[in-house]
C-alpha cells in the first residue's frame, strides 16, 4: 500500500471537531446536544449580505483579481480607517477565510524549520497551519490564575533563537477571551523591533470587547511598518462563517508581493463570498450594538453561573465569545467524551472542547475546557445545569 506523507501523518486533528462522531451518535440515540464546542454563532447574518447575492445579475461567474475585488478592498480600507487603522487598499489581500491569510503569511515570511512564538493556549488550527508551512510553533504559557494575561516579556526573550522569525497573538483571544492591553502590545512591539521579527495579530474578534475595554491594533503602533501583519475575517464580525472571506493586511510591500504569488497560485478568493462581505460593510452601528448586548448578557450569565459550581474556575473574558475554564476533574477529554457517550440529564447533554488541544506544552490544560457562549441565554442555562449535574455523577 502506498505510504502517506510525513506531513499528512503529523497534521493534527481539530480538538474542536474531533468529538463530532460522539455527538452524532448521541443525537441518533435521541439525545439533544448543546454545542458549546465551536465558535458558530447563532446571531443572524446581516440581511444586506443575502440581498446582495439575490440581486447579483451576471451571466458568468468569473475569477476575481487574485488579491480580491478592488471595490471590496477599497471598502475594507475605509472600514479600517473608521477604527483608526490607516491602510490603503493596496495593503490588503482578500483571502479564503482568515485561515488562508495566516497560511500565506507563514509561507511568505518563514522557511521550513523557522519558529513562531505564540502564547498558549492558542487557536488550535495554528498548529495545522504551521505543519502546512513546515514552521515550528514555540509556546509561551499563560495561566488561568492570571486570567491568561500576556506572559512576561522575559519569557519570550528566553525562547528567541536564530530560527525565530515572528510572534503571533490573537486579540481578543480565542480560546481564552483575554484582551491584550495597549501596554502589553507595546512591550511586544519593542521586542520584535529589538530582534527584527514579525508581529502577527489575529484580530477577527475586534468588535467583541467588553466592560469599556477598547481594542488596540498592532497596525496602530508606530515603528512597525515592516513588522506588523494583520489577519482578519468576516466570519465572526457579521456571523458569516460559511462565507469564507478573510484578509491579510500589511504595509510591508515585499511581504504582500510574496503573499500575492500564493494568491495567484490558488487563482482567486470566492466570488460570491466577496459580494456578501462587501455588502456587509454597509451594516450600521445598530447591528453591532444589538450583537454586543447579546454577547454581554450571555457572557455575564454563563461565567457567573459556572463560578458557582463547586471546583470550577472561570475567568471573566474581556473579549471574543470564548472562555477557558478549569473543572474539578483530571482528564477533560475523557469527561467530554463521557458527556456525549454515557451521560444525559433529562434527555440532554452538552458538547465542550477539551482545552489540552489548545496547548502545545505536553500535559498542559488537561483539566480545562474551552466553551463558546454562542447560544441564547436559555440554552446556556440548560447547558450549565447539565454540566453541574454531570460533574456530580462523573466525580462519583
Amino acid at each position: 500500500m502506498p505510504k502517506l506523507s510525513e506531513r499528512g501523518s503529523v497534521m493534527p486533528a481539530s480538538p474542536i471537531r474531533k468529538l463530532v462522531p460522539y455527538a452524532e451518535d448521541a443525537k441518533k440515540r435521541g439525545i439533544k446536544v448543546y454545542h458549546l464546542n465551536i465558535g458558530q454563532p447563532d446571531i443572524k447574518t446581516p440581511e444586506v449580505a443575502f440581498e446582495a447575492l439575490k440581486s447579483f445579475d451576471v451571466k458568468t461567474a468569473e475569477y476575481s483579481h487574485s488579491a480580491g475585488n478592488e471595490s471590496y478592498r477599497k471598502g475594507l480600507a475605509d472600514y479600517y480607517k473608521s477604527v483608526d487603522i490607516n491602510v490603503s487598499y493596496e495593503d490588503i489581500m482578500v483571502t479564503t477565510g482568515g485561515s488562508e491569510a495566516i497560511i500565506f503569511a507563514f509561507m511568505a515570511t518563514m522557511n521550513p524549520g523557522d519558529e513562531v512564538i505564540i502564547p498558549e493556549p492558542f487557536y488550535t488550527n495554528y498548529n495545522g497551519f504551521a505543519v502546512e508551512a513546515g514552521v515550528k510553533i514555540v509556546p509561551v504559557t499563560s495561566y488561568i490564575e492570571d486570567g491568561f494575561a500576556l506572559p512576561p516579556i522575559s519569557d519570550f526573550e528566553k525562547l528567541i533563537t536564530p530560527k525565530t522569525k515572528a510572534v503571533l497573538v490573537c486579540n481578543p483571544n480565542n480560546p481564552t477571551g483575554y484582551l491584550y492591553s495597549k501596554e502589553e502590545l507595546m512591550q511586544l512591539r519593542d521586542l520584535v523591533i529589538k530582534h527584527d521579527l514579525y508581529l502577527f495579530a489575529d484580530e477577527v474578534y475586534r468588535e467583541f470587547c467588553y466592560d469599556g475595554h477598547e481594542h488596540y491594533s498592532v497596525m496602530q503602533m508606530e515603528g512597525l511598518e515592516k513588522n506588523a501583519v494583520l489577519f482578519d475575517s468576516v466570519s465572526k464580525r457579521y456571523s458569516e462563517c460559511g462565507v469564507r472571506i478573510g484578509a491579510l493586511v500589511s504595509r510591508n510591500k515585499d511581504l504582500m508581493a510574496s503573499a500575492l504569488k500564493y494568491g495567484q497560485a490558488r487563482l482567486s478568493p470566492p466570488l460570491f463570498g466577496q459580494i456578501a462581505a462587501e455588502a456587509s460593510l454597509k451594516v450600521g452601528s445598530d447591528y453591532f450594538d444589538e450583537v454586543y448586548n447579546e454577547y454581554i448578557e450571555r457572557r455575564n450569565y454563563v461565567i457567573n453561573a459556572l463560578n458557582k459550581i463547586d471546583g470550577v474556575v472561570a475567568p471573566m473574558p474581556k473579549g471574543s465569545f470564548y472562555a477557558v475554564i478549569s473543572l474539578p476533574i483530571e482528564d477533560a477529554e475523557d469527561f467530554c467524551i463521557w458527556l456525549l457517550n454515557d451521560f444525559n440529564y433529562k434527555g440532554e447533554t452538552v458538547m465542550l472542547a477539551p482545552a489540552q488541544g489548545f496547548y502545545s506544552t505536553p500535559g498542559a490544560g488537561k483539566n480545562q475546557v474551552r466553551l463558546a457562549y454562542v447560544l441564547k441565554v436559555e440554552d446556556l442555562k440548560r447547558s450549565v445545569k447539565i454540566l453541574e449535574e454531570a460533574l456530580k455523577v462523573y466525580k462519583k
